[in-house]
């Protein structure tokens, strides 16, 4: 990892690996541009995330697959509206995203007593947590650095400066620590599939984005899709819209284009069809938000598609990392629903296309019961049967 004032991190799909690479080696990143790059119809990116030091750009989501532009983010303010308005979005990628804004700002700021330096950074992590609540990796990451404030406050040899020092350093570390975690979610993943499959080569559907938009890179549901890829044994994905904000339209079609990877692309309406005809050996599926019973919640639909799998004997499985898991939650009834503007329903592009005055729901989760999740939960500790998740993630925290 690279913080530099001349060296940025850019995360792809097909950069996690030299990440790591990078940080052993005097070879400097490409230099960060001036100015946010303009946009390209005609140019493919998978870097969600453009950081240096004191400096973050994310690429906006909204506006792919037809432009690939960026926008600089000045601090936590910023990056709460643009996280609100799912400019970037994805559990892990809003957590990073919102950290790094917070490391942004500390670097530019200039505080002489630890104690408000501490409470500035509480505050904003606060603040950070209520852009989506739903999603549960904010909220753990603010804890955890909450935590650490807290800690190193207490210090007796501590000042603002060597406070905000280590705080952006533990922040950066989370870049490369969600790449290589997603690598591992995908290993596990794949091996798994393998050892139930009747088939050399295996065809998934997933739901939703789950890769390197949705993450710091690699991803996880399709961490899983781009390991069973380089092993040689995927032969094909099917990709649902995931209405009513498209994400698997407009993200993981562009992502799996790019990997040039073999996919079609599904209505959501279409599931069912898809595991009776299709040949589907395995569901693969993200979440936003774990709890101690093994529930998940997931982006709207998810639940639909884990009742369909279960009627058709399709293994269904959930992809996420152990920061994605609440053990304060017994379960998912539990989980506070994010509920998004009328609007997503409503228009189209601008346009509106539904009768004036019709009432709306637009839920953007739902909670699949951990019984229907019947091949299990990928962390990167392994497979593991949503009912022992707990006893694990317990063990491995101990």
């Amino acid at each position: 990892f690279s913080s530099s004032s001349s060296d940025f991190v850019t995360l792809t799909a097909l950069q996690h690996c030299a990440v790591s690479a990078a940080a052993g080696s005097s070879r400097p990143f490409p230099p960060l541009p001036a100015q946010p790059p303009i946009h390209s119809p005609r140019t493919m990116s998978l870097e969600a995330v453009r950081y240096r030091r004191g400096r973050l750009l994310i690429l906006n989501q909204l506006l792919l697959p037809g432009q690939a532009e960026y926008e600089e983010v000045g601090g936590v303010r910023a990056a709460w509206q643009l996280i609100r308005d799912m400019k970037v979005r994805g559990a892990p990628a809003i957590a990073i995203v919102g950290c790094l804004s917070l490391a942004v700002e500390l670097h530019q700021r200039e505080e002489s007593v630890k104690e408000d330096l501490a409470t500035f950074v509480r505050e904003s992590l606060d603040y950070l947590v209520t852009s989506r609540p739903t999603a549960v990796n904010m909220a753990r990451s603010a804890q955890d650095l909450s935590d650490f404030v807290v800690s190193e406050v207490q210090r007796p040899d501590s000042t603002a400066e060597s406070l905000k020092e280590k705080l952006i350093s533990r922040i950066e570390g989370l870049l490369e620590k969600d790449i290589r975690t997603n690598k591992i979610i995908g290993s596990h993943g794949a091996e798994h599939i393998l050892s139930r499959a009747k088939t050399d080569k295996v065809i998934i559907l997933t739901h939703c984005n789950t890769g390197s938009l949705a993450t710091a890179g690699y991803g996880t549901a399709l961490g899983v899709i781009r390991s069973l890829w380089s092993m040689g044994r995927l032969e094909h994905v099917y990709c649902t819209e995931t209405r009513p904000y498209n994400q698997g339209a407009r993200l993981t079609t562009y992502e799996l284009m790019h990997d040039k990877i073999p996919a079609t692309l599904i209505a959501d309406s279409m599931v069912a069809m898809a595991l009776k005809e299709k040949r589907i050996s395995a569901v693969v599926v993200g979440a936003d938000h774990i709890v101690a019973n093994g529930d998940t919640a997931n982006k709207i639909g998810t639940y639909q598609i884990a009742i369909a799998a279960l009627h058709h004997g399709v293994p269904f499985y959930v992809a996420a990392p152990s920061t994605s898991c609440d053990l304060a939650l017994e379960s998912g009834e539990q989980i506070v629903i994010e509920e998004r503007p009328v609007g997503e329903l409503t228009d189209f592009n601008g346009v509106h296309v539904a009768a004036p005055g019709i009432g709306v729901w637009n839920p953007a989760f739902d909670i699949t019961p951990h019984d229907l999740i019947t091949a299990g939960i990928i962390t990167e500790f392994g497979v593991h049967d949503p009912r022992e998740l707990r006893k694990v993630l317990i063990d491995k925290i101990s």
